[in-house]
């Protein structure tokens, strides 16, 4: 049972098209960061050298020791009772749109996070499709721009990723990425890998 003034809150965001972007990755990861072991993980590798040798510490120490101050408990029920508020201003009708804020806040990893990112819309309640909505049709929905973008029509502009398994069946699927199509030219997998091995290289070189 949604409570009368939230209800009447939602109602409202859905009638004047107040988009929303909850970060759910970013909200996870800050609140939970002292439960990750993020500075290990396989991403950290195309992540830019000051975010590793700075940022990251720096943001780590300022949340874990001046925001995180309730015990995990309560910031694991924070992070769940997020997913209940999307899933029921969801439900009441407001657009989203998928983001993972600032990068190098609480180790976010650029183009893979927003995978996770989907992967939380669907936590909190959303069809797969609606998920993949929020990063495709409904930017350009938001930014007027529906008629020439965020759909596979004829006469219509797009980059494409194309999968190895279907999203529309497990929205990790997304992460099997067998091609990207940007701006004309087709990357095959292991154009991808090369591209990402040349990112990799340049950061050990710094």
């Amino acid at each position: 049972m949604i409570p009368r003034g939230q209800a009447t809150l939602f109602a409202l965001l859905a009638k004047n098209h107040t988009w929303q972007c909850p970060t759910l990755v970013w909200e996870r990861g800050g609140n939970l960061i002292d439960q990750t072991d993020f500075a290990h993980d396989t991403r950290a590798k195309y992540a830019p050298a000051y975010w590793k040798d700075v940022t990251w510490k720096r943001f780590t120490e300022e949340i874990v020791h001046d925001f995180n101050t309730d015990d995990l408990a309560t910031r694991k029920r924070f992070v769940e009772k997020e997913l209940e508020v999307v899933n029921a201003m969801h439900r009441a009708g407001i657009e989203f749109l998928a983001g993972t804020d600032t990068p190098p806040g609480v180790y976010i990893f650029p183009g893979f996070s927003l995978h996770e990112e989907l992967q939380r819309f669907v936590a909190a309640g959303f069809t797969p499709m609606e998920a993949l909505q929020t990063a495709t049709l409904n930017p350009a929905k938001f930014l007027g721009m529906d008629g020439r973008l965020g759909t596979l029509e004829k006469g219509k502009l797009a980059d494409l990723v194309l999968l190895d398994a279907n999203p529309l069946d497990d929205i990790r699927n997304t992460q099997k990425i067998a091609a990207v199509i940007a701006n004309g030219r087709y990357f095959y997998r292991a154009d991808l890998d090369r591209l990402l091995a040349d990112v990799e290289a340049a950061e050990e070189a710094k």
